[in-house]
């Protein structure tokens, strides 16, 4: 487990010296420290893509990669997720087998998170609080889902920068590799001021057409995968209180943090659904169909935890003591899941693929 414990410190290190990002204007742009976000891009992305049995899902993948040998291209998009059969495809074709599709899922994944990473005032400080849950357990176990949440973070930014056919596109991207992620296009209704209409209308169109497109031959499996079987996910709860706990600091003390119009009220609804996740998961007992779902509230971590040390030291000082705090809680999270989660042995050790030739 020793690169992840290094991969966390070394975001913590950058997170202690980085000055904060004044004037943000949120774009689909990386962060103005590009030897540094350059580094930790190529860290994350071989990290996750050259990786050897680590994940509770790497035989299940392996499959996928078997499934799409012999197969024409037609005949691939339709097994389902085109997107990651796409890789999968790719992969078989041109060689590097699982390693190159979770080389270039690495890479869609790290690159939505920096762009995210990148807009918020400590860029690296939400970067650490990235690494011990959204990049070491779920971009290196679930990559499907991991893709189109490195994508959403992109459509993310768009939607705050108001543009929602750009959001749109970047969502039905998401789509591609896992089809939960329609199931955030609802937002732009929800932060449209202007034009209301026209983008209920949009919004109206894009659903209808990604479920024609995507969702309409999956529903009853996902139905009864999810809903009727009542699969329980390890540690859903704890994943849900952990977005839970910035939403309540977000909600009591939104005005005091520097944001645009838009921002506040994004980041208000992924704080109002974290509310809604914790409810819904003692009301039902199909944790796993609330737990994937909730999983696209993880962005809400990282942009919280990195306004936190302005909102609670201030604009003109340094505040190294409120990032030394939060750093410490991330990397008590990441100790308590290593060693004491369920499934953590999937993870641990961590191997990478060319030494394990040695």
């Amino acid at each position: 487990m020793t690169a992840y414990w290094a991969l966390l410190f070394m975001a913590i290190i950058f997170a202690t010296f980085e000055k904060k990002v004044i004037n943000r204007n949120v774009s689909l742009r990386l962060s103005s420290f590009p030897v540094i976000w350059l580094v930790m891009f190529l860290v994350i992305t071989f990290l996750i893509g050259f990786r050897f049995e680590v994940g509770g899902d790497w035989r299940a993948y392996l499959g996928y990669l078997e499934r799409v040998n012999n197969l024409e291209f037609r005949e691939v998009l339709l097994l389902g997720d085109p997107g990651y059969q796409i890789l999968n495809y790719i992969a078989a074709n041109l060689g590097g087998g699982i390693f190159a599709v979770n080389l270039m899922s690495g890479a869609f994944f790290s690159f939505g998170l920096f762009v995210l990473c990148s807009n918020q005032p400590r860029p690296m400080l939400a970067l650490v609080a990235a690494i011990p849950y959204m990049t070491i357990v779920l971009a290196m176990g679930y990559t499907r889902q991991s893709v189109a949440l490195g994508f959403v973070m992109i459509g993310l930014c768009s939607l705050i920068n108001k543009s929602i056919f750009n959001f749109s596109i970047w969502i039905l991207f998401a789509a591609l590799f896992h089809k939960s992620a329609i199931l955030m296009i609802p937002l732009a209704g929800l932060l449209s001021s202007k034009n209301r209409w026209l983008g209920i209308v949009w919004i109206t169109i894009a659903v209808i057409g990604s479920y024609l497109t995507l969702l309409q031959d999956s529903v009853d499996k996902l139905y009864t995968n999810y809903i009727v079987a009542e699969y329980q996910s390890d540690g859903a709860l704890i994943r849900i209180i952990m977005c839970v706990f910035p939403a309540t600091f977000f909600l009591f003390y939104r005005k005091l943090f520097k944001m645009s119009i838009k921002e506040t009220q994004l980041w208000t609804w992924f704080s109002i659904l974290s509310f809604v996740s914790f409810i819904l998961f003692f009301l039902t007992s199909a944790s796993t169909a609330i737990d994937r779902v909730a999983l696209y509230l993880l962005p809400l971590q990282l942009v919280i935890f990195s306004h936190l040390p302005e909102v609670l030291g201030g604009e003109k000082k340094s505040n190294i003591h409120w990032i030394l705090i939060i750093s410490c809680y991330y990397v008590s999270v990441q100790f308590v899941w290593l060693f004491f989660a369920n499934y953590a042995y999937l993870w641990v050790p961590y191997q990478f693929y060319p030494f394990t030739l040695l």
